[in-house]
């Protein structure tokens, strides 16, 4: 089957190129820990204006590819990572990811993903809104995040459902995002646009429960995708935004 070539269409001259670095950075995670079940298309060729990489025939999942999918990202995500973060800034669908290295999770999620996304918004009084919720609350988000999450896994960083494709046999992860954060990041982001379904998710727990607090750190975790997706599409995710910043006000209270 012949290589598929993705096109530049971005205005950053890197994508292509951070794209390629983040599904090698997955494909040798994964080989790491031994799962052959999820695979991750090999990069062929990429410059900044093209990327050729093994083409997919995709179709429709079944529960057993879907269950592949649960335990081999359990697995991938269950090995520690040495940092929260990433050496290289990267990107997130059409937007920028700058990213960096922290030793807390909390400090890393708040500033470099609720932060720089509320930054990015150019509605005044919906921005300073938001910077007011983060002044006030964003210690002590940070601190219960750490208190909350494991180690450092290695992360998809866009994991919906239209960033993994299904052939007869396996599953494909494409279009990451990559770092290392709380796995239950990941997770949120599956169940943002419907899922994948109770047998992906029930064979994730066996492998890797999630924990206790997962329910709450969906709608924090999926905060970061909200405000992503109004800067990119607008007002139809303010509602979903705003949600998210009770939540953080609930957290904060609490804590």
């Amino acid at each position: 089957m012949a290589p598929f070539t993705k096109v530049n269409h971005t205005r950053f001259s890197d994508a292509l190129l951070r794209e390629a670095a983040g599904l090698r950075a997955l494909r040798s995670g994964l080989q790491k820990v031994g799962v052959t079940a999820i695979r991750v298309p090999e990069i062929l060729e990429v410059d900044s204006e093209q990327l050729t990489m093994t083409r997919i025939k995709a179709g429709p999942a079944s529960e057993a590819v879907l269950i592949l999918l649960g335990e081999g990202l359990a697995r991938l995500h269950a090995v520690r990572q040495d940092d929260y973060g990433w050496p290289d800034d990267n990107y997130i669908g059409l937007s920028p990811q700058p990213n960096g290295i922290s030793p807390s999770w909390g400090d890393f999620f708040v500033q470099q993903r609720l932060g720089f996304q509320v930054g990015r918004i150019t509605d005044g009084a919906v921005r300073a809104a938001f910077q007011r919720t983060l002044a006030s609350c964003g210690e002590r988000l940070a601190r219960w995040l750490d208190q909350h999450c494991e180690h450092p896994s290695l992360l998809h960083g866009d994991l919906w459902g239209g960033n993994v494709l299904f052939d007869q046999h396996n599953p494909w992860l494409i279009d990451p995002a990559v770092y290392c954060g709380d796995r239950e990041a990941d997770l949120a982001m599956t169940e943002m646009f419907g899922g994948f379904g109770q047998a992906f998710y029930q064979a994730y727990d066996r492998i890797y429960a999630r924990t206790a607090a997962y329910p709450v750190k969906r709608s924090v975790y999926n905060l970061y995708h909200y405000l992503n997706h109004y800067n990119l599409f607008g007002t139809g995710y303010l509602g979903g935004c705003r949600q998210g910043m009770g939540v953080i006000e609930e957290v904060a209270g609490r804590s």
